[in-house]
């Protein structure tokens, strides 16, 4: 599996539609017109029409095709791009030109939005050459401090990403620094008891073993190495949990710009998926994270 079968998923089947809250961006515009040219989802742009003309023309963008729903008042554009979603108009939410706390606020609007009993997290697909399959992380930027609990939330939201990417039965890797239980190292306990509840059928879909360091999750020769072959991951990790938003993010920040990849990222736990992209994304990873969601959105 790589990015190009998820933008051929993307393509099959019925054509899903993003909806874009405050679209006045020419970032997230630039991606939305690539996305709907090379077939992988429609749009409807909710914001300040004005804007969105004029940005687009001054960028070269087309807006063939796309459609815009006036609303100049950034809290009212993202509370009419939620509920198009909320109100099954829209498969798919995509934030815009404004601030991602008031973006977060509306998709947990208690009356239109996209709250479901499942925790929210941040999923990221890589694609890295010498890996022989994607690689989903999780959480690298939404949940700063995750629980036992709430890491068992962030395995099912990570499971079912790869599980709706053509990943039948991911290897969870719970990481750590090292590869054993230490007490004062609370990570490692945690990790050790989510095995377990693997073990004893608590969580299904997959394959969770841990603790894990990040060499033996992902290179096949450090399990060898560190005579570990008899462990349920060596080496072919599919996720990689991490214990903190630290961890995540830092490792998260040194794949995206020191190592050749192709990514995107989605918030899971709602609704209906979610995509919050940087402008420090290059456009292909804005339009691989609309491909992402939009396969998400299928299963």
């Amino acid at each position: 599996m790589t990015f190009d079968s998820i933008l051929d998923l993307a393509r099959q089947g019925s054509r899903k539609k993003v909806s874009v809250a405050a679209a006045q961006d020419s970032y997230v515009l630039e991606a939305v017109s690539q996305a709907y040219t090379r077939g992988i989802a429609d749009a409807v742009l909710v914001g300040s029409r004005d804007k969105i003309v004029d940005m687009a023309a001054q960028n070269g963008i087309s807006l063939d095709g796309l459609e815009i729903l006036d609303e100049p008042d950034d809290a009212q554009a993202a509370l009419r791009a939620v509920q198009l979603v909320h109100d099954g108009q829209a498969d798919m939410l995509m934030k815009g030109h404004m601030d991602t706390r008031s973006f977060l606020r509306t998709v947990l609007d208690k009356n239109v939005g996209l709250r479901t009993d499942r925790m929210l997290s941040h999923v990221c697909v890589f694609e890295i050459p010498g890996y022989d399959h994607l690689l989903f992380l999780s959480d690298v930027a939404f949940v700063p401090y995750p629980t036992l609990e709430e890491k068992q939330h962030l395995i099912e939201n990570a499971v079912s990403v790869a599980h709706a990417c053509g990943v039948d039965l991911p290897k969870v890797a719970v990481l750590a620094a090292i590869e054993t239980v230490n007490p004062k190292m609370s990570c490692t306990v945690e990790a050790a008891e989510l095995a377990r509840r693997y073990d004893e059928g608590l969580i299904s879909g997959c394959i969770v073993d841990g603790p894990l360091s990040f060499d033996l999750a992902t290179v096949p020769e450090a399990a060898a190495h560190k005579n570990a072959t008899g462990r349920k991951i060596v080496g072919d990790a599919d996720v990689l949990i991490f214990p903190d938003i630290q961890a995540g993010n830092i490792t998260y920040k040194c794949m995206s710009h020191m190592v050749n990849h192709r990514s995107g990222c989605i918030l899971t736990g709602t609704l209906a998926p979610t995509i919050l992209t940087s402008r420090s994304d290059d456009m292909e990873t804005k339009v691989n994270s609309i491909a992402l969601a939009a396969v998400v959105a299928s299963k």
